[in-house]
């Protein structure tokens, strides 16, 4: 019998806040983690986005520090750290941040930050930190 695993010297720990640390644009995903074809991000928001959606993907928001908004076209969500929304594909979304706000995201690796929109904000070549 042939067992498939990866070496110990290849499962690493990620401290997050210390990845956030390395940058300080905002709307600008970073990749810290990959997982069954989903890519684990942190990004940090500042403002407004763009009203957007994903026709193909599901996309989860967590809130690691701050308040973030996300304007759906019935009503508008408010997160505070340590919350998370998931949001289904094909619904229209629009984030945004009164203040700087760090977020961890969860979606699939082919997942592309402005959805059907593609504008200023649209970051298609990821940085992995």
């Amino acid at each position: 019998m042939e067992f498939n695993f990866k070496s110990e010297m290849e499962i690493n720990k990620v401290n997050v806040q210390s990845k956030l640390n390395t940058f300080n644009e905002y709307w600008t995903p970073k990749i810290v983690g990959e997982l069954n074809n989903q890519f684990v991000k942190i990004a940090k928001f500042k403002g407004e986005f763009v009203m957007h959606k994903h026709e193909q993907e599901d996309e989860l928001f967590y809130v690691i520090n701050g308040k973030l908004f996300i304007e759906l076209i019935d009503k508008t969500l408010e997160l505070n750290s340590g919350e998370f929304v998931i949001i289904p594909k094909g619904i229209e979304h629009k984030p945004y941040a009164h203040e700087e706000v760090s977020v961890m995201l969860f979606e699939p690796a082919s997942t592309l930050n402005t959805g059907n929109t593609e504008n200023e904000l649209t970051v298609s070549d990821l940085d992995k930190i």
